[in-house]
């Protein structure tokens, strides 16, 4: 019976998560080719992180560290399907995250030729704090800059609080090894320690700011359309989230969590849980592994 409501879960999640019928991510194939090891070990940090179910939190969070910026709010307005595919656009984000992470070398540059071709097509105006009109382009540096810098924060701080692994190297490690994955994207002055990760994220302040469009982006990304029992579970992810975002962000997004006290602990509790539904690693992780093994000619 366990065994039988596990395998259920499993499907339905990573149906979710893969945007695919069957839950098997349609990119695994390119993960499994390559004959190189990609950028990253299975004792590396970034690894470690992002193999990790946290990134669940961590993705709800990058969103709404996201849209403070309205550069990066204004692409997403503009250019995104997040509310006619927003289960299309997760498996997108999915896709490059885990390719990154865990695909060889040449998976990586097609990801990343695919990635800078979307980029090329983001491109608009948006209105400043003072009203001026502002061009903006997703492959900007300074805009780049900003998505990195507040996903990179995102994934490491939601993994600090909610992970289960010690991330080899520590928070520093991660930061510098990660930014390798954004030199195929055009940018090569991304942080390569938490303090200047967290130096950047506060060098755009007087840049950020909310409206209408603003709230109406954290609005979905609060009430994104699930099933009613997957959106018990998110709930409690999103004020996850939320606590580990710092105060005067969440006033500008216009929230307030519950209390941290009572959040943390829950949400530690639902991903134990969803860890043991889960059960082993992931199928990617999985085929990178098969990947490592055959290149080192272990198999």
């Amino acid at each position: 019976m366990a065994n039988k409501f596990q395998q259920a879960f499993s499907l339905r999640f990573r149906r979710i998560i893969t945007n695919s019928a069957d839950g098997t991510p349609p990119w695994i194939d390119l993960v499994s080719a390559g004959d190189d090891l990609g950028y990253f070990k299975p004792t590396d940090a970034p690894w470690v992180v992002h193999g990790d179910i946290s990134t669940l939190i961590g993705g709800i969070r990058a969103l709404l560290m996201q849209a403070l910026h309205p550069g990066s709010l204004a692409g997403v307005a503009d250019h995104s399907r997040y509310e006619k595919d927003p289960l299309g656009r997760l498996a997108g984000t999915t896709r490059w995250l885990t390719i990154l992470t865990f695909g060889a070398t040449d998976a990586i540059s097609q990801e990343s030729a695919r990635v800078n071709g979307m980029h090329k097509k983001v491109v608009g105006t948006y209105s400043d704090s003072t009203g001026q009109k502002v061009d903006y382009a997703a492959a900007n540096s300074d805009l780049l800059l900003w998505v990195h810098a507040a996903f990179t924060e995102s994934f490491l701080v939601t993994n600090e609080v909610f992970g289960v692994r010690e991330i080899p190297g520590g928070s520093d490690e991660y930061v510098r090894l990660w930014a390798r994955a954004v030199q195929p994207l055009g940018l090569t002055n991304a942080p390569l320690s938490k303090i200047d990760l967290t130096n950047a994220i506060h060098s755009f302040d007087s840049v950020l700011r909310s409206d209408a469009v603003t709230l109406q982006v954290v609005e979905f990304i609060k009430h994104p359309p699930l099933s009613f029992s997957a959106r018990i579970a998110y709930t409690l992810l999103f004020q996850a989230a939320a606590v580990t975002i710092e105060p005067k962000y969440l006033k500008i997004l216009g929230l307030r969590p519950a209390p941290s006290f009572l959040v943390i602990p829950a949400a530690r509790i639902l991903l134990k849980l969803m860890r043991l539904a889960l059960g082993g690693i992931s199928p990617l992780e999985e085929a990178a592994l098969a990947r490592h093994r055959r290149v080192k000619g272990e198999l």
